[in-house]
């Protein structure tokens, strides 16, 4: 019992003289823990900033639908796409709530004298517009007749309306798109990703084209994704007689996946980079230890001969590298999520507390001024009392 109470008291009177030679040093302890406090900054801040962007990225994944899959066509000779009876056998199998093709181009569109080109326009089914119930903000959808019909109808976004239609409710008016006449029978709201939108069967003939070659399939629910992905694989593969690369599918969480992975890499690049300050830093804090021990070379000599074993030296020395490095390593983490929030909300993204990387922070910079500290610590305790008594 009076072993532990020594054992307490030395670590305590360790821990006391440290915190008081900080103290009485503050200019020299401040430009010390200065490089393990930007490295600190600099993980945190990195780390913390990439990990909002990536559930950023993901919350957006999740937004555009987890429950889809994007199947892309390459064809063969014989076959270049898929046809109207394909898509009913697609539409047909199971866990499939609906499909919508998908069609683009870039036009020219003209009104009233002005002309403009270069307009995306998209061609897309009436279930797209069932499923994006927000995206007409005004007039119609396209309808089940117009794909039927290939009718020259269409929907514009807020720039088409204000490029052709500035002062003008643009219902019922015409717009001619590659010369062609279309009445616009609604209006888009700014999340659409096209200028313009028209029955997809209109597109493939305004692009003399016979099959489709873009696809999005709906799920009825997204844990169905690997069985309507192998059912839709063993579809199409009949389709194109089994010849290989005649499409791809894509899948949200894949993606993701994917997403996710890059931006680990690059986290962890990064982090590396800004680990060497730390590294930077802990080279510092030995330097200021070793002179520290020559400082107080007097100080030590007299300790020893009052009966301090080397091990308390070392323990000492050892334990104000310690504090000095974690002092560094909290003072880091603040600010580092301080530039991390400011980084967040100038790129418009979520600020997530990451305390993988607080505890890599904090914990990498205790372990700098563990290793860092141990050589100088050492060298205290191997000190010859005579010797350090006779340098004084």
């Amino acid at each position: 019992m009076r072993y532990i109470q020594k054992r307490v008291y030395v670590v305590w009177e360790c821990l006391r003289m440290s915190f008081s030679n900080i103290r009485n040093n503050r200019m020299r302890s401040f430009l010390t823990i200065l490089g393990i406090m930007i490295g600190v900054t600099a993980v945190i801040a990195l780390i913390t900033t990439i990990s909002g962007v990536s559930r950023s990225i993901s919350d957006s994944f999740s937004s555009m639908g987890a429950g889809q899959l994007t199947v892309s066509i390459s064809g063969s000779d014989l076959k270049p796409g898929l046809n109207a009876e394909n898509l009913d056998e697609i539409q047909s199998l199971e866990h499939v709530d609906g499909i919508t093709p998908s069609a683009s181009l870039n036009v020219s569109a003209v009104r009233a004298g002005k002309r403009d080109t270069g307009i995306s326009v998209s061609g897309k089914n009436a279930y797209y517009f069932a499923r994006e119930e927000d995206l007409v903000s005004r007039g119609r959808a396209i309808n089940h007749l117009d794909e039927e019909r290939k009718s020259c109808v269409c929907l514009i976004g807020p720039e088409i309306m204000e490029t052709f239609f500035y002062g003008v409710n643009p219902l019922e008016k015409t717009i001619y798109l590659n010369g062609i006449e279309f009445a616009v029978v609604g209006l888009l709201s700014e999340d659409a990703d096209s200028d313009v939108m028209i029955p997809y069967t209109t597109a493939l003939k305004m692009n003399s084209e016979a099959f489709i070659k873009q696809l999005t399939v709906y799920l009825d629910s997204a844990e169905s994704s690997d069985i309507v992905k192998e059912s839709l694989e063993f579809a199409l593969d009949e389709m194109f007689s089994f010849e290989e690369n005649t499409y791809s599918i894509l899948t949200m969480e894949a993606l993701e996946n994917t997403m996710s992975e890059l931006l680990g890499m690059m986290s962890a690049l990064l982090g590396g980079i800004a680990s060497i300050a730390l590294v930077v830093g802990g080279i510092g804090i030995m330097n200021m230890m070793l002179t520290s021990v020559t400082e107080r070379t007097s100080e030590i000599g007299l300790k020893k001969a009052l009966g301090a074993l080397p091990g308390e030296i070392q323990m000492q020395f050892l334990m104000e590298s310690f504090m000095l490095s974690v002092i560094g390593g909290v003072i880091g983490v603040i600010l580092g999520m301080i530039l991390s929030m400011l980084m967040c909300n100038f790129m418009g993204t979520k600020f997530y507390v990451s305390y993988g990387a607080i505890g890599l922070g904090v914990g990498f910079s205790a372990a700098v001024g563990i290793v860092f500290g141990w050589a100088p610590a050492r060298k205290a305790s191997k000190l010859n009392p005579i010797d350090a008594l006779r340098s004084a």
